[in-house]
């Protein structure tokens, strides 16, 4: 049998029950507050300290821990509050054991804040009490006012989320655009709250659309911005691929915003996640001056999505996006049709780089007899193709002529302005429909079907733009080199070259400008 023993109560004295020389005095404190600086809220302020003083110091159980008083000051908000915020700080080191105050209103306006203190107090054993309604916080009658202080603290958050909600959707219909331009690289504001284009920085952006369009990758981008010790937006000066990501796909660097990216999906938690679709979104065209032109940007969410796909080679090999090296996805062979892929050779102790063909390096039953080739030759190669074209101005003049003539007359309008005058149709008959409370999803499927329809536009003009651009550029500099190359410039092949192709006898130079140049060896 387990040996079990009593341990007896021990008796309890309640405070009742304690003499008075035993019994300690509350350490008592008040806090008041008038909202207003007036001359009238001033005299109710005077009034307020003296009562408390009088009223503390009048009770024979009390101790006078002073009177904290905030004069002029709003009570919707605490931040601001020094003496209140001072008291409670002396409540959490132990200096305080009682809050008296007139009314909830005196002690705190915004429900939420009122609660919080409440019950952050209530957790030290210090009652707030207060005059007008005769609640202290630490009996049963307070535990009821907590109790219907968070049911309105929970409604306050709704009506203030939703009136939130409602003086945005009114900004957004009205194209008003805001932005937190302490963080947004390119731009400030005036004193209007206009965006305005800061030079310096807008040269920043400019550099990482043009770098980006001559192939260079995100992580080429954001180490050479690091090199040259080029801050972010938010003056850090580590750049992620996320950052450059972002920039790139910006569409406030053309000039327009899109509006309510997120929501929030729960007024209490204040999450909010991406809208993709579920709450209407609102795009505001022209809104500032642009920093990329519409057609630039454009042409880089093109390529954006080009180098998202995964490149199929006519053996079936699937190929990621590359830009490690100015060679990479550039050169083909000319027997297979595989990519080469760049290969450290080491023979017999001498070290090369070479270009080799993948269905060499990796046989999946494709039999290749393409030749190695040197880095060394490639460049040499790039080189002479410019000067081939350097030697013969005139024939490839012409050649650049033809070209141009064939991408412009190839190009058909899609009658930019037709579609913008149907998709402002469109807008208002949503509006109208929405207002009467009707089924509105035949109107937003042919508003997305035209919004399609005009980035397509966008970008095919963005394309051919950019093939007249090249086809001029390289003329241009046919006309203007006075003397050949003597060294390969790996910023000339990035901005120019398509692809190189490899045969047994010739290297077939194939340009961005449509010209085609070949390099016997």
């Amino acid at each position: 049998m387990s040996n079990i023993t009593i341990i007896p109560a021990r008796p309890q004295r309640t405070n009742q029950q304690q003499s008075e020389a035993e019994k300690p005095k509350l350490r008592v404190a008040a806090y008041c507050r008038v909202s207003t600086d007036s001359d009238e809220q001033a005299t109710s302020y005077e009034t307020q300290v003296t009562h408390y003083t009088e009223y503390i110091t009048g009770n024979p159980e009390w101790s006078f821990a002073g009177v904290y008083a905030d004069d002029g000051i709003s009570g919707t908000n605490t931040k601001k509050r020094e003496e209140f915020n001072r008291m409670i700080a002396d409540c959490m080191e132990g200096k305080i054991d009682m809050i008296i105050t007139k009314s909830i209103s005196r002690f705190a306006r915004n429900t939420l804040d009122c609660l919080k203190y409440i019950r952050q107090l209530k957790e030290r054993n210090i009652p707030v009490f207060f005059e007008k309604e005769n609640i202290n916080t630490l009996d049963a009658k307070g535990e009821v006012l907590l109790t219907i202080m968070a049911s309105l603290a929970q409604q306050e958050s709704q009506s203030l989320s939703q009136n939130v909600k409602l003086g945005l959707q009114f900004r957004y219909q009205r194209g008003e655009v805001q932005v937190n331009h302490s963080r947004f690289l390119g731009y400030t504001k005036d004193e209007n709250g206009r965006l305005v284009i800061d030079p310096e920085q807008a040269e920043v952006v400019r550099r990482i659309y043009r770098e980006y369009l001559d192939g260079y990758s995100s992580d080429k981008i954001a180490a050479g911005l690091e090199r040259d010790g080029i801050l972010t937006g938010a003056g850090n000066p580590h750049w992620h691929t996320s950052t450059i990501a972002k920039i790139l796909r910006n569409e406030k660097y053309m000039g327009d915003a899109l509006l309510q990216k997120t929501y929030t999906v729960d007024y209490l938690s204040k999450k909010r996640i991406k809208n993709n679709g579920i709450m209407p979104q609102y795009y505001v065209e022209n809104d500032h001056e642009a920093i990329i032109p519409k057609e630039i940007f454009m042409r880089v969410q093109d390529e954006l999505v080009r180098r998202r796909l995964v490149k199929v080679s006519p053996n079936g090999r699937k190929h990621g996006f590359s830009s490690n090296h100015v060679f990479s996805q550039m050169i083909v062979c000319g027997e297979c049709g595989e990519l080469f892929r760049r290969v450290h050779w080491n023979n017999h102790g001498c070290r090369s780089i070479v270009w080799r063909c993948v269905s060499r390096l990796q046989p999946a039953g494709v039999i290749c007899h393409a030749r190695t080739v040197n880095e060394e030759v490639l460049k040499n190669v790039v080189v002479q193709a410019f000067n081939e074209m350097l030697g013969s101005r005139s024939t490839y003049q012409k050649r650049l002529r033809d070209n141009l003539a064939r991408v412009l007359c190839g190009y058909e309008d899609e009658q930019a302005l037709e579609i913008d005058k149907r998709l402002a149709e469109l807008q208002q008959e949503l509006i109208n429909h929405a207002s009467r409370k009707e089924d509105y999803n035949d109107i937003a499927d042919e508003i997305f079907r035209l919004r399609e329809m005009k980035q397509k536009n966008f970008t095919d003009t963005a394309v051919r733009d950019e093939q007249v651009k090249r086809i001029n550029e390289l003329n241009e500099f046919i006309e203007q080199q006075d003397s050949e190359l003597t060294e390969f410039d790996e910023s000339l092949a990035r901005r120019w070259i398509k692809e190189i192709i490899v045969w047994d006898d010739r290297f077939s130079v194939e340009l961005k400008s449509g010209v085609m140049v070949e390099i016997m060896v």
